[in-house]
């Protein structure tokens, strides 16, 4: 990486390359990067940081020590009321998640269970190595997934198999969840996030604007028939004709050069 911002005494840092690759990691080792609140507050502070950010093309989400992330912090909610989870916004960094205007690939490695698998879900792109585990446990101890595990779940793999994962609460191995459709590319065990890089950086070489349009085309999809999403579809379609980069692109490709894209 030639660029990095980290304080070794933060357990969530971010790297930046030349591509413009930004790497979000959860280190907390001894807890198998569980997602305390203090985790959950760091994470949402620096996906809003690298949103914001014109230099960074694509966002890399993983965790340190072989792990993604091996749930919430049980000892926390153990006490906790419903109104301390709305006062301590236990669901911002989903939604923080959910909305970064970057496209975001996890980097899974080990478990994605629970609120870990639920991070993994925000993301558009799952890279999994092949020992990685993914399912929502919160089953087993007297809840169910509350940042869209089930309508998450149910949105990709369907009602039969999400039910099974939910009502179980017994996880998955990262190539049956590559046959059920959660996860997109799998990889050997500790390659995730070189493969995860890969797929970045040609994305990253990609039109800004375009990428934008087709993230939101794919958000907005879950909810909206088909009829509306065919029509928002052409119209973000059409708009992209009066970008510079859609200029470029096209002349590249007559000129037979690779395409400069400026995101305008």
């Amino acid at each position: 990486m030639s660029t990095e911002q980290r304080n070794l005494s933060n357990p969530v840092s971010v790297t930046m390359d030349e591509a413009g690759v930004a790497v979000i990691t959860i280190d907390r080792p001894a807890r198998r990067n569980a997602l305390s609140l203090e985790i959950k507050k760091l994470l949402a502070e620096q996906v809003e940081r690298v949103a914001a950010d014109d230099a960074i093309r694509v966002v890399i989400l993983t965790g340190a020590g072989g792990y993604f992330v091996a749930g919430t912090d049980i000892a926390e909610m153990l006490e906790m009321t419903p109104t301390e989870h709305s006062l301590n916004r236990t669901d911002a960094v989903f939604n923080v998640l959910r909305h970064c205007p970057k496209p975001v690939i996890a980097a899974v490695e080990g478990y994605a269970l629970g609120g870990g698998c639920e991070l993994a879900l925000c993301c558009d792109i799952i890279v999994a190595g092949r020992s990685a585990k993914f399912g929502q446990p919160e089953v087993k101890v007297g809840i169910m997934p509350g940042a869209g595990g089930t309508q998450r779940l149910l949105r990709t793999i369907g009602k039969y198999q999400t039910a099974r994962l939910v009502m179980t609460g017994e996880p998955v191995g990262a190539e049956t969840a590559f046959s059920m459709g959660i996860v997109s590319e799998l990889c050997d065990d500790g390659g995730a996030l070189a493969t995860a890089h890969a797929v970045a950086k040609l994305i990253s070489r990609m039109p800004p604007l375009a990428i934008r349009s087709i993230k939101e085309m794919l958000a907005l999809g879950f909810d909206a028939s088909l009829e509306t999403m065919l029509t928002l579809e052409r119209r973000a379609f059409q708009l992209l004709f009066d970008t510079a980069d859609q200029k470029e692109g096209m002349r590249a490709f007559l000129e037979k050069r690779l395409p400069e894209y400026v995101g305008r």
